[in-house]
């Protein structure tokens, strides 16, 4: 285990996620709920999933890839989804 990776990648997706749709989301699911196990395992779950995906994904990818390219890659992707995002609603 390389303490500084997992460090660095911890902090990131934290902050990342902080006021995150997906945490308000949870926020919704939690208020409706009367069991609070069954949504926070929900919850852990489905990003535990959805993290685990983008690590495999981005595995694979780094092998036709440079880091450079899937950054700026990543970027334009989330810019264009969120332009989506506004025009669509």
């Amino acid at each position: 285990m390389i303490w500084s990776e997992f460090l660095s990648a911890f902090i990131t997706i934290f902050l990342a996620e902080m006021g995150d749709k997906t945490q308000f989301a949870a926020f919704a699911a939690s208020a409706h709920s009367k069991s609070l196990f069954s949504v926070l395992l929900g919850v852990i779950l489905a990003l535990a999933t959805a993290g685990a995906l983008g690590v495999f994904l981005g595995k694979f990818a780094s092998g036709f890839l440079s880091p450079d390219t899937m950054r700026i890659s990543s970027g334009i992707l989330f810019i264009v989804i969120g332009i989506w995002t506004l025009f669509k609603y």
